[in-house]
Formats: structure tokens, C-alpha cells, sequence
């Protein structure tokens, strides 16, 4: 069995929902497992781009910086991406189009009840994203905390990565199911959540994953939360804008 094709995954999104915002493992400790992904930082203090096996935070005015090694990580999905799979995107509208296509090419392969890593470098015309300043509380609902911290950008052409997962509805409330994707911009300057994009030109690498590894928090406040309690609609709302 390939002990890499996996992928990490630190606590559920039903937890950061619920507001559960407490380091679980260092930012160190996540790179062990993979070299690209998502996520968020203790407090939800910013988006997380896991890049080439670097860890960046998108600020809540959408600047970037690499952070430091022993930063908290509350929530997070990576893995070793290695391109099994490349293909060119082109002239794509928005963020529903692409995501219809990268449903579609996986759908080819019978991956759609399988997990997936991807990467897409390109040429953007426009990237509609957001990031967020801290929020040091716990019980507060991402909602909640988005609605007072977040903040919206746009970068028009752009080039840069979208790095992103994919869930199967199966997983619901373990992670969003669809794709997922955040932005960064390829001087590592610019980036964040994505809520919706445009690609002139770009290059897809993906990989189907079908192992899964969750560690979830220790401490005793964890099991103060009712994961289940999060609606579809909560979650939509925090994912989608």
C-alpha cells in the first residue's frame, strides 16, 4: 500500500464552524504531511496557502506572508501532491464553470467518491477572494466571526496558483464537499479564500487520493461542541460568500 497517497487533515469543518479555533498541531508539524493545501491559523487569523511545502498566511487586505514554523493550525487539509494527472484550463468564466470541469475530468476516472489534491497555475483575469483578521474567542461560529472580520478583494490579471481539495459528498461536515480552492499570487504577495475566478490560461495537476488521516483536537474542550449541529446553509454561507 503507497503510505503517501493520503490525505491530512487537521479536526473537522464542522468544529471551525462551531468555533472551535484552538491550535491543534504546529505549522511544522502539518508540513511533515503534506506540500499542499488549505486551511486556517489559531483565532482564524488569516487563510492558509500551503504551496511547493511553504506555509503562507493571507492577511485580512489580502497580502501574504510565510509563516512561521511553530504557528497554531486549528483546521487544515493537505497532502503530497504529485501531478498524476495534467491538463490544460482554458478561457473559464467563473469559479461554477471550473469547478464543473474539474467535476467532469474526475467523473472520467470514477473519482467521484474519492478525495483529490489540485493545483492550477495560470493566467487569471480576475480572482474574487477574502481573508479575515483574528477573532480570539471560542463557541463563536466562523459565521459570526466572518461577519465582523472578513474582508474582500479582487485581483484582476493575475498570474498565480489556486491550490485546493476536493471532498465527496459522503464526507460532509469532515470537509466541504466540492472544491475547495485558494489563491496565491506567484511573487507570494497576494492571496486568499476564493469565492470566484476567472482563468485565461492555465495548467491543472491533480491527484486522486483515497486514504484519509484525521487528527482531531485532545484537549477536553473539543467534546464541549456538537459537531452535528452545523447546517448546510452555515456551512455554504462561510465556503461560498
Amino acid at each position: 500500500m503507497d503510505k503517501e497517497n493520503k490525505m491530512f487533515q487537521v479536526s473537522t469543518l464542522q468544529a471551525l464552524a462551531l468555533g472551535y479555533s484552538r491550535s491543534v498541531i504546529t505549522v511544522a508539524e502539518l508540513l511533515e504531511e503534506g506540500d499542499t493545501g488549505l486551511g486556517t491559523y489559531e483565532d482564524v487569523n488569516g487563510e492558509m496557502i500551503v504551496l511547493d511545502g511553504h506555509c503562507y498566511r493571507a492577511k485580512q487586505d489580502g497580502s501574504v506572508i510565510e509563516v512561521e514554523p511553530d504557528a497554531g493550525v486549528p483546521f487544515s487539509a493537505v497532502a503530497k501532491l504529485r501531478g498524476e494527472r495534467e491538463f490544460p484550463l482554458e478561457n473559464m468564466k467563473d469559479i461554477q464553470s471550473i469547478r464543473t470541469e474539474l467535476t467532469r475530468k474526475i467523473e472520467e476516472r470514477f473519482g467521484l467518491n474519492s478525495m483529490h489534491v489540485i493545483r492550477i497555475d495560470g493566467l487569471f483575469e480576475k480572482v474574487d477572494a477574502r481573508s479575515e483578521a483574528p477573532y480570539r474567542s471560542h463557541h463563536v461560529t466562523l459565521k459570526t466571526v466572518l461577519d465582523s472580520n472578513q474582508t474582500a478583494f479582487v485581483f484582476e490579471n493575475i498570474r498565480g496558483s489556486l491550490v485546493g481539495v476536493y471532498f465527496p459528498d459522503h464526507m460532509d461536515g469532515i470537509n466541504m464537499p466540492g472544491w475547495h480552492l485558494h489563491f496565491l499570487s506567484d511573487d507570494r504577495t497576494k492571496g486568499g479564500h476564493v469565492f470566484d475566478v476567472s482563468i485565461k490560461e492555465g495548467t491543472v495537476r491533480l491527484d486522486k487520493i483515497n486514504r484519509v488521516e484525521i487528527y482531531l483536537p485532545k484537549d477536553a474542550a473539543f467534546d464541549t461542541y456538537s459537531l452535528k449541529n452545523v447546517s448546510e446553509e452555515e456551512i455554504n454561507k462561510v465556503e461560498k460568500g
